[in-house]
Parts: C-alpha cells; structure tokens; sequence
C-alpha cells in the first residue's frame, strides 16, 4: 500500500516496541521515516535496516525528547534528509508503577519529562514544519479509563497527554494540522517482558476485563496510528482512539 507515499515522519522512541512497530508499518505504507531513539541505537539500525529490506526508506536519529536543543536537531535532520516533514509520532515514554507511599520526586520527574514535556517539545519543534495535511500522533494509554492502583505518576501523564491532543487539536487545525491519540490496552513488547508483566497477574486480570480476552500485540496498533497519519483521517482530529481490545 502507498496511502503515504511522499510523506516524512517522525516516530519517537521507535528503536523498540510499539514505536518500532509503527516506524515499520508507515514505512511499509510508503513513507520515509526517522526512526528516532534515546540509547539504543543498535535497535533504531535494526528497524532501519528491516525497513530498508522491505523496500522502504528510513534513517536512525538519536536525540533526547527531554531536551529542547536535541529535539530541535531531530526536526532538522527530518528536513536534511528528506526535505520536507508531515508525520509525527510522540511515542517515547516510560512507567513505572508504585504505591502512592513511594512516589518520589526522581519518580515524577522522570515520567513526566519524558511522556509529557517530550511530545510538548517534539509538537513545538515540529509545528513550524508542517504544512496542511500535516499529523500529529500522540501514544497515550488507556490507564486513563481504567485506573489501576499504583499508577498515579503514569497514569496522570497519560492524562495529560489526552488533555493536550485536545489543546492542540484546536490549536493547530487552522493551519490544517490534524492532532490525535491511541491509547493502546497492554501490548506485549520487550517493555512489557523486561517488567514481569507477560504472564502475572496483572496480564491476567487485563485479559479478564477484555472482552477479545487476549493483551494486545504491536501490530493492533500501527495499523491505527497509520489511518490517522493518512489523508483517509482528514476530517479526525482531537479524538482519543482506544486500542484496547475493548477493555474499559
């Protein structure tokens, strides 16, 4: 398919997981994409180079979303390398859940530079760039409808994530830029692996309350963040879509 041939994008921390997994599929929907990553650069070459087997076009770009000089130079590489950006993919993020009794500043801060100031900076970086047609895409999480314990800090990032889809949805539509998120259910990825969460109790109680009674895989959510990316999306803008295998 080629519904985004002559389209750029950027996918934050796309070096793993759900990012890899969209940097793929948009790729495969024929655009070109810079697969942007924090520290694993080895990750961000192997999805560049699965991109460029499959016949795409994609290069791998280091920058930290917490900083406003380092998200700058990955607008600008976009444009180096490609000429032009349309696409961007806020997907870099990070959780950790604790008791309310162990939240801590390190534990608030790092959650909230990186899921929330990071896709603030990456928008504001990348707004100026964007033409008519142009796609803001923003990875939340539905934590925010089903509020598990011990997710305060995440959960409130998620939060604020939704809330400034819409902020900027309204912001930006004058200019044509559309401005929307996914909230994915729990996604088996390397993420979700490395936190013990495949196979406890807490994958058991997300399959019970998820009537395709299974936890998602990367490949439930590309696909949707590609249809928002897409002129087939043109008139969507603002809206929150749950990936969730239908989990409330």
């Amino acid at each position: 398919m080629n519904k985004l041939k002559d389209k750029v994008a950027i996918v934050t921390g796309a070096s793993k997981g759900i990012g890899a997994g969209i940097a793929r599929q948009l790729a495969a929907d024929g655009a070109k994409v810079v697969v942007n990553y924090a520290s694993s650069r080895s990750g961000a070459e192997k999805v560049v180079a699965d991109i460029e087997a499959a016949g795409g076009t994609a290069v791998a770009v280091g920058a930290d979303v917490t900083s406003k000089a380092e998200v700058e130079a990955l607008v600008r590489a976009a444009l180096d390398h490609f000429g032009r950006l349309d696409i961007v993919v806020n997907n870099s993020g990070i959780y950790q859940f604790a008791r309310i009794e162990e939240t801590t500043e390190e534990r608030y801060r790092r959650q909230f530079d990186i899921n929330v100031l990071g896709p603030l900076l990456v928008a504001g970086a990348a707004a100026p760039h964007l033409g008519r047609g142009g796609s803001i895409i923003n990875i939340s999480s539905n934590v925010t409808r089903v509020l598990p314990a011990e997710s305060a800090i995440y959960s409130g990032t998620k939060g604020a994530i939704d809330t400034i889809t819409g902020v900027l949805a309204r912001e930006l539509g004058p200019r044509g830029i559309r401005v929307n998120a996914v909230s994915p259910g729990l996604i088996e990825t390397e993420g979700t692996h490395a936190a013990g969460a495949m196979g406890s109790d807490f994958q058991l109680w997300n399959e019970s309350l998820t009537p395709l009674g299974r936890i998602g895989q990367v490949q439930d959510i590309a696909p949707i963040v590609a249809y928002l990316a897409s002129d087939d999306a043109g008139w969507v803008t603002g809206e929150i879509i749950l990936g969730s295998g239908g989990m409330r």
